[in-house]
C-alpha cells in the first residue's frame, strides 16, 4: 500500500490511447495528483505521442504503472474509488471528495466494463452530465473536469497563490 502524500489520484485501467495520457500526466503535475496506469497499455510508455501530450510536465508528474487493475488496488486501497461511467446514475458532483480518493477511468472507447463496476471496491459509479445522444467524453477532458471539482472540494492543496 501506498502513502498518501497527494490530494487526488487518478486511475485510468488499461488506456489505449498515448495522447489521453500523455494530457493527463501534464494534468497530474499541475494539480499535484498521482496518476496510476493499470496494463494492458495500448502504447508504450516511451512512445512518441505520449511524450509530446506531456510536455515537459511529464517528469514532474507522479506515474505509477501497475500490472493489473487488482495490482492498483492493492497500491490504493483502502482508499474510496470513484468510477467515471455515462451509465451512472449520480453526477460527480454530488460526490463529498476526501484527501487520497482515487478516481477511475475506463478504456477509449468502450469504459468501464460491467465487471469492474460491480467489483466491491468500487465506492460509487458517478457520470460527467451530457446532451441527450452523446456517447462520452474525451478521456482526459472528463480527467480534467473530475479531477478540478474534487481538487476545487478539496481547497485547491499545493497550488500557489
Amino acid at each position: 500500500m501506498t502513502s498518501v502524500t497527494r490530494p487526488l489520484r487518478i486511475l485510468f485501467h488499461s488506456p489505449q490511447i498515448p495522447n489521453n495520457t500523455g494530457a493527463t500526466m501534464r494534468l497530474a503535475a499541475v494539480t499535484g495528483a498521482e496518476l496510476h496506469l493499470a496494463r494492458p497499455l495500448g502504447f508504450d510508455m516511451d512512445d512518441t505521442k505520449l511524450r509530446r501530450a506531456g510536455v515537459d510536465y511529464r517528469d514532474q508528474a507522479a506515474t505509477f504503472v501497475h500490472d493489473s487493475l487488482s495490482d492498483a488496488y492493492r497500491a490504493l486501497l483502502p482508499a474510496r474509488v470513484f468510477a467515471f461511467t455515462a451509465r451512472a446514475e449520480a453526477l460527480y458532483t454530488e460526490m463529498a471528495y476526501q484527501h487520497g480518493d482515487v478516481l477511475l477511468f475506463g478504456p477509449e472507447p468502450t469504459g468501464l466494463a460491467p465487471d469492474v463496476l460491480a467489483d466491491p471496491c468500487i465506492t460509487a459509479a458517478v457520470r460527467i452530465p451530457m446532451r441527450p445522444g452523446m456517447r462520452s467524453l474525451n478521456l482526459a477532458n472528463a480527467a480534467a473536469i473530475a479531477v478540478y471539482e474534487a481538487w476545487r472540494q478539496l481547497g485547491h492543496p499545493g497550488a500557489g497563490s
